[in-house]
């Protein structure tokens, strides 16, 4: 199925590892150009070549979202290589959850703008160059914004925000043909969990199958990055033309909420 995505440019926040790098990868396997941002400079880096020795057009930017001036560099860049912004995936995150009673207002206010504001940022920066190319948003959230858990904040609460914005976006945004959809991500292979099961001196194969199972996912298995990715490619691409404002669960149906 040929997606439309060749030669669009995508700006990739949180793309230096994890899942932002599988999602860079398939972009650039589908011929997108890909422009991604993070604030490790070395994992950044390692990013980077990887694309380019594939063939891809593509480039890095370190950049802290939460600051500003940052993105504005970020977006300059795609804009001075390419002359363009086709779409935005708002990916920049980390696991934050602790009970109330145990949290601060720094840790609200630390998650809330790593998770929310620098999404606002990034889309308020971008917006002229999107309405341009009519092109599309995709916010990365988790399913934890539909069902949040006991002990799920401030993390949980920044996601539903994410996912009001989105729906907010899509409404205000539509008239220009801009697309504003979510993903909501349940457990899939990442770097945490790796670390999870480096800790616990268990093999990564077999922490997989055994959180598959005891997590209670239909499916009985984690997802794969790779999973992930080809979801977001394909809502960035001309095949989702008539898809917005929606909030997609990735999660084997793990999520109690459709």
């Amino acid at each position: 199925m040929e997606l439309g995505i060749e030669d669009k440019v995508v700006l990739v926040t949180g793309g230096s590892s994890g899942l932002g790098r599988a999602l860079c990868r398939t972009l650039a396997e589908e011929g997108a150009r890909v422009a991604l941002c993070g604030r490790d400079k070395d994992r950044l880096a390692a990013a980077e070549s990887e694309l380019k020795t594939s063939g891809a057009d593509a480039v890095g930017v370190v950049a802290d979202v939460t600051r500003a001036e940052d993105l504005n560099r970020f977006v300059n860049t795609a804009t001075q290589r390419w002359g363009r912004i086709d779409a935005i995936v708002n990916n920049a995150g980390r696991s934050a959850a602790k009970l109330v009673e145990e949290s601060c207002d720094l840790d609200w206010e630390d998650d809330i703008d790593l998770k929310l504001s620098s999404a606002v940022r990034l889309v308020r920066t971008a917006l002229p160059w999107l309405r341009e190319s009519r092109g599309s948003i995709v916010n990365v959230l988790a399913i934890g914004a539909k069902t949040p858990g006991a002990g799920s904040t401030p993390s949980s609460v920044s996601r539903a925000a994410g996912m009001a914005l989105t729906k907010a976006l899509s409404k205000e945004l539509g008239k220009d043909g801009i697309r504003v959809n979510a993903v909501l991500v349940g457990l899939i292979e990442s770097g945490q969990w790796e670390r999870r099961a480096a800790e616990s001196n268990v093999d990564l194969s077999s922490y997989y199958v055994a959180l598959g199972r005891d997590a209670g996912i239909p499916l009985e298995r984690v997802g794969k990055a790779e999973e992930f990715a080809d979801l977001v490619t394909l809502l960035l691409s001309e095949r989702t033309s008539y898809v917005t404002g929606t909030a997609i669960n990735i999660d084997g149906g793990l999520c109690d909420v459709v």
